[in-house]
């Protein structure tokens, strides 16, 4: 598997990524319609956001965004294609971003995880630190998670 960086011609791909990735816990339509804004990679917002894709055989099969500046960081997005899910890309992937976070310098990062995606941040060493409300269902709350990014 190759880990690399984004390409701006890649964020429409990446952003049905997501909603598919999205949409394997079972969300309905309208609610992976709702989601699409959130979910969104632009073009213009790939370098910026440090968009990180996997790719195995030439064909993207998960992704990552990184953002912010030392000390912290948001890991804003982190996806993996539903039939990808359980191969091992997930945690590659999270090699990756903190492998990314230390190199930047960061020395902690945050997240607001789907509650269905909450127990793989937590194996990988993310803590729930409290809640966040969902930007498209009111009353939904997203566990909220930090990752204190090792030295070495």
């Amino acid at each position: 598997m190759l880990i690399r960086a984004a390409r701006p011609d890649e964020a429409g791909f990446l952003s049905d990524l997501a909603v598919r990735a999205k949409g394997h816990w079972g969300y309905d339509a309208a609610f992976l319609r709702a989601c699409r804004v959130q979910l969104a990679v632009r073009p213009e917002d790939v370098a910026e956001r440090r968009v990180t894709v996997a790719e195995e055989d030439g064909a993207v099969v998960g992704f990552y965004a990184l953002e912010g500046e030392p000390p912290a960081g948001v890991l804003d997005l982190m996806f993996v294609e539903p039939d990808h899910i359980g191969r091992g890309i997930g945690r590659r992937l999270w090699a990756h971003v903190v492998d990314t976070a230390r190199g930047v310098g960061l020395t902690s990062f945050s997240l607001d995880s789907d509650p269905f995606a909450e127990p793989f941040y937590l194996t990988m060493g993310a803590v729930r630190v409290g809640t966040s409300p969902s930007a498209v269902r009111p009353g939904r709350e997203l566990p909220r998670l930090t990752f204190t990014v090792p030295s070495s």
